[in-house]
């Protein structure tokens, strides 16, 4: 592989990242001094790696061995850790003021797009293009799906922790018990069976989250659905393309799912209220991130270890796919900076291997972002033990194909607030579907100004 950073301009790019961030002459005050430019080709080297989940802390840590035998470089970490917002803001400030940025940093996808205003990314990020070209074969192996969220005007500047792939999770002893059957095709069929199981059982097949103060979750049970529709929040060039027939369909769905029961709400997907929903079996079925298996179901309900199973989503009668895709945190690597191409070169060596890949399934349970990881024989074999012994590799590579890439926007977070809101008032029903898209299309472009 060949890592050619860009000549250094670190005065140059304060001053860049200021205008682009709407500061003025104070923060140029601060920008005095800064870290060392000179670039390191080999030896020892502390890289300093910021990220919110001590699980990329571990899986960096254990990768170092497999880095320093493959390269010319001998690594050592130096981890701060903070809430995923948090990293975004102290990294802008901290590249204002020219001193103190990381070296490798995580970022939370709902926290990226503040990287996309303007051109921070391009001033601040190193861009991974050239690099997955001159390694042969990864710029085809490397799903298009997962680069977009981190991507900007075809440019890759950081590489997604998942392929966080929406499936159908399902209680099978009570689906057995209540006679309803996992081979369900469709959206439509599934809502009617759930309206009768809720009828007569008091349980229901899907959820929504209402929580108030938190408008990503609220967004996300309808997100999840709208792109498996084949809708979207925006398009390749950040343009706002929510309001669509596929967003009304699929929010009257949900609509007509709360007045039937086949639809739930809960506070959120985690807390106190959804533990006592899954249970007390009120909750037998939900879409969800194949992640949410680790980090919603183990952790709630550990004792119902082999009842659960996985299958892929039932499709709609009018058209769409079988999956969507859930989250994610892509690993980028600050510009102009002595240690860019030793970071660099260390990504590569751990987040992209094979190795690595499938290392990082593992441990941490995140899906590879190389389509030909998915064929490895011990990916192939693994059974999960909490869903009763499945090996799911085999739907996992089937649904590749179907995952669809969500694009970002520097002002998507005016999204999730004024969508949040106006699916509470369309679940609530005091807005139409139709309204309640209409309305946050038209919040969107005035607080947005665009």
């Amino acid at each position: 592989m060949s890592y050619l950073p860009a000549a250094p301009a670190p005065a140059t790019r304060r001053a860049l990242l200021r205008g682009a961030l709407g500061l003025g002459t104070a923060a140029a005050l601060s920008a005095c001094g800064g870290d060392s430019t000179t670039p390191r080709t080999s030896g020892d080297v502390t890289l300093g790696l910021w990220t919110h989940d001590p699980g990329y802390e571990t899986f960096f840590e254990k990768g170092i061995p497999d880095a320093d035998r493959t390269g010319d470089f001998r690594y050592h970490l130096k981890v701060t850790r903070a809430g995923a917002p948090d990293i975004v803001t102290k990294l802008l400030a901290q590249a204002v003021a020219g001193r103190g940025t990381p070296d490798l940093v995580g970022f939370e996808i709902g926290s990226f797009p503040r990287m996309l205003r303007g051109d921070i990314a391009e001033r601040l990020l190193h861009d991974f293009t050239p690099d997955i070209e001159a390694v042969p074969g990864l710029k085809e192996d490397l799903l298009p799906a997962r680069t977009a969220p981190f991507s900007r005007n075809g440019r890759v500047y950081a590489f997604d922790s998942d392929t966080p792939m929406v499936v159908y999770f399902h209680r099978r002893d009570l689906f057995e018990k209540y006679g309803l059957p996992e081979d369900v095709a469709t959206w439509e069929e599934f809502a009617e069976a759930g309206a009768r199981v809720h009828r007569d059982h008091g349980a229901s097949m899907c959820v929504v989250s209402t929580v108030g103060s938190d408008p990503g979750q609220v967004v996300q049970s309808f997100q999840m659905l709208l792109y498996q529709r084949g809708g979207a929040f925006f398009d390749a060039d950040g343009t706002l393309v929510l309001d669509s027939p596929e967003a009304e369909e699929v929010l009257r769905f949900l609509c007509e799912g709360l007045r039937s029961g086949f639809v739930v709400e809960v506070s959120d997907y985690y807390g106190a209220g959804m533990q006592t929903a899954l249970k007390a079996g009120r909750v037998i079925g939900l879409p969800m991130a194949i992640w949410y298996k680790n980090y919603g179901l183990v952790t709630n309900v550990p004792e119902q270890k082999g009842r659960w199973r996985v299958r892929a989503l039932p499709q709609f009668t009018g058209g769409g796919g079988v999956t969507a895709a859930l989250g994610g945190t892509g690993f980028g690597v600050v510009e102009d900076k002595a240690n860019t191409r030793a970071a660099t070169e260390f990504l590569f060596r751990t987040w992209l291997t094979h190795e690595g890949q499938v290392r990082r399934f593992t441990e941490t349970g995140y899906l590879p972002t190389r389509r030909s990881v998915y064929e490895d024989a011990r990916l192939g074999a693994y059974e999960d033990g909490f869903c009763g012994g499945q090996r799911l590799f085999g739907l996992y590579r089937s649904l590749l194909p179907e995952v669809p890439p969500f694009h970002q926007s520097p002002d998507q977070s005016i999204l999730y607030d004024v969508l949040g809101g106006n699916l509470l008032r369309a679940y609530h029903g005091d807005l139409s579907p139709r309204q309640a898209l209409k309305q946050t299309a038209a919040d969107f472009h005035d607080q947005a100004g665009r």
